[in-house]
């Protein structure tokens, strides 16, 4: 039975209406204001990266007049070099070592310097003082410190009848020496994000768990610690990646030396595609470290990954 807009009592809602799409000439000035920036992106990022990938594919070296397409033989080469697996290698102990230490480093020093006075302003200040000097300028300072011959660090040594190690020079030094000045230049900026995520936890939920009768261990365990998981995903990501692509550091200090055993990918990349002239070799290298660097990154995001209801 249907009397008016009614059916059997029930009144009939109009359906709804789909909403209008909007015109594409109103779209226009939006894309003549990104047009600059996306030319810029274009010819200066996402065509060199384009362009390295079509090397990586060549026997391409500066210089020479014929460049022949050899497809994925630089990539074969690569897993038969010994070097690259060294190097490889060395990257990934850098990373995982000193982002594991500064993350554990960092977390007590922002435990310790949370609190809002004098002191503590000057030692986070103090902490934080090496992230804002360049890493060639840190690794210049302490090429200087540790030379055997005219270093505070030997002179102290020497002083203290400790002998004088050959930091830079010895082939078991050499790499852990670079780990704890990447360590010391990096922990005041994991330190100081820290803080700032230790100011964003509830204080209620210290106040509930500490009438549950929770002690300070377990204050950190069980409210800190899951608080700090977003910024901990983001410092560690961050470190991560920075890592990887370390470079100036081992550059100015050690060169890759001695006898390659603190070479990284990155150096061999510069070894290969600016001093050998080797740009397909050294291209397809940059591409196995993106596609590490990748890797890496999505299984951080997927261990560490954080959701509202956790």
């Amino acid at each position: 039975m249907t009397t008016g807009d009614t059916t059997w009592g029930v009144k009939a809602t109009p359906h709804a209406r789909t909403p209008a799409r909007t015109p594409r000439w109103r779209s226009r000035p939006a894309w003549l204001f990104m047009a600059p920036s996306l030319a810029i992106l274009g010819v200066f990022v996402l065509w060199p990266i384009v362009r390295s990938f079509w090397y990586s594919l060549h026997t391409w070296t500066v210089g020479a007049t014929d460049q022949p397409f050899i497809g994925f033989d630089n990539y074969v080469q690569l897993t038969r070099d010994p070097q690259f697996w060294g190097a490889l290698l060395h990257t990934v102990e850098i990373t995982a070592v000193s982002v594991l230490l500064l993350l554990v480093i960092g977390f007590f020093l922002a435990l310790a310097l949370a609190s809002e006075n004098l002191i503590t302003r000057i030692i986070r200040s103090a902490f934080f003082f090496p992230y804002v000097v360049s890493l060639t300028a840190a690794g210049l300072v302490w090429r200087f410190l540790l030379d055997p011959n005219i270093g505070l660090v030997d002179g102290l040594s020497k002083a203290l009848g400790w002998g004088a190690p050959a930091w830079l020079a010895s082939t078991t030094l050499a790499l852990p020496t670079i780990i704890f000045v990447s360590i010391w230049k990096n922990v005041g900026f994991v330190m100081i994000i820290l803080v700032a995520g230790l100011k964003g936890v509830p204080e209620d939920q210290y106040e509930a768990a500490r009438l549950d009768g929770a002690s300070r261990a377990q204050l950190v365990r069980f409210v800190t610690l899951p608080a700090l998981r977003p910024t901990i995903l983001f410092v560690s990501v961050i470190l991560t990646i920075q890592s990887l692509q370390l470079f100036d550091l081992v550059y100015v200090m050690t060169g890759g030396g001695p006898l390659f055993t603190t070479d990284t990918l990155v150096t061999l990349l510069f070894r290969d595609g600016f001093v050998n002239f080797q740009t397909g070799y050294a291209s397809a290298i940059s591409w196995v470290l993106f596609l590490l660097i990748v890797i890496v990154s999505a299984l951080q995001l997927k261990f560490f990954r954080y959701n509202d209801v956790d």
